[in-house]
């Protein structure tokens, strides 16, 4: 099972982690939410929690809850720059349904 982050991802973490001025990482998981009946949820970890599974991608960190591993696994999180607009994209190869907005997912 894996977890990466795209060159570009792993820069953007890096800055905010530095910004933040504390952090071990990126925690990465899903919740139930939407109309999809799943959603990421992502926040930065300022320690790993005993069960965490780690990945390390371009020099950071990913923890990933164990219930949340098989919704992610495979995931590359990319940091992308659409016209004005910036943020992470998700390419997770689990996903076999997504809401019209965006927000949730289906495996």
């Amino acid at each position: 099972m894996t977890i990466t982050l795209s060159e570009a991802a792993a820069r953007h973490v890096q800055k905010s982690l530095g910004k933040r001025g504390q952090g071990v990482g990126l925690r990465l998981a899903v919740k139930t939410s939407g109309c999809s009946g799943l959603a990421y949820s992502l926040e930065f970890a300022d320690a790993a929690q005993p069960e965490d599974i780690l990945f390390d991608s371009h020099g950071v960190t990913v923890l990933v809850d164990p219930k949340s591993l098989p919704f992610l696994d495979g995931t590359e999180l990319d940091f992308v720059r659409e016209g004005l607009n910036e943020g992470f994209k998700f390419n997770n190869p689990n996903v076999k349904s997504a809401c019209g907005c965006g927000e949730s997912f289906g495996v």
